[in-house]
């Protein structure tokens, strides 16, 4: 015998159950107690259900309730808080900025403040040299004069000497020339 036998004897008694049962047969009985009992078994679970799984249900969709408020709030602090967060970082970027823009203008300052004091010190070490110059220069030129006093008062006598033919008391005759030169001097 096949396996199968009794599922295909089975298939065919439920074929000819459904034959003898169709149309509004189908969904009510034809019994009326039979509706009776499925209506009371109906109001019974009904009731049941009602009174022992409603609470538990309501309380299930209040306490999931409050969870879901409780994310929101959750999400909405926290939502506040990132705005805050974002806030804070805009005035501390924008106070980073301001200290930024200072310290530039401090340095281009203390930059300019050098550059005075340089171009300043530049200057005084330059009317300092100029002045130096024309010190050494009227020393120079003093010492040129009196180099040329000398010289001349030297050849004087030598001349002198030569004209009148005999030699002179050189230190006098220096001392004479010394002071026609310095009268001479003074008049121009």
């Amino acid at each position: 015998m096949n396996l199968y036998s009794p599922l295909l004897l089975a298939a065919e008694d439920a074929e000819h159950a459904a034959d003898e049962t169709s149309g509004i047969d189908l969904l009510l009985p034809r019994d009326v107690n039979e509706i009776i009992v499925g209506i009371i078994a109906f109001v019974v679970v009904f009731g049941f259900i009602w009174k022992v799984a409603g609470p538990a249900l309501n309380e299930m969709l209040e306490n999931r309730q409050k969870v879901i408020k409780a994310d929101l709030e959750a999400a909405q602090a926290e939502k506040a808080q990132a705005a805050s967060l974002k806030e804070d970082y805009a005035s501390r970027l924008s106070g980073a900025r301001e200290e930024a823009t200072r310290i530039v203008e401090d340095a281009r300052q203390a930059g300019e403040s050098a550059r005075a004091d340089i171009v300043d010190r530049a200057e005084t070490e330059a009317e300092e040299i100029k002045v130096r110059a024309q010190q050494e220069l009227e020393s120079e030129r003093e010492r040129a004069m009196t180099s040329m006093r000398r010289e001349v008062a030297g050849l004087s006598i030598d001349v002198a000497e030569k004209l009148v033919g005999q030699n002179l008391d050189r230190d006098a005759q220096q001392g004479l020339v010394d002071q026609f030169i310095d009268e001479l001097g003074s008049e121009g």
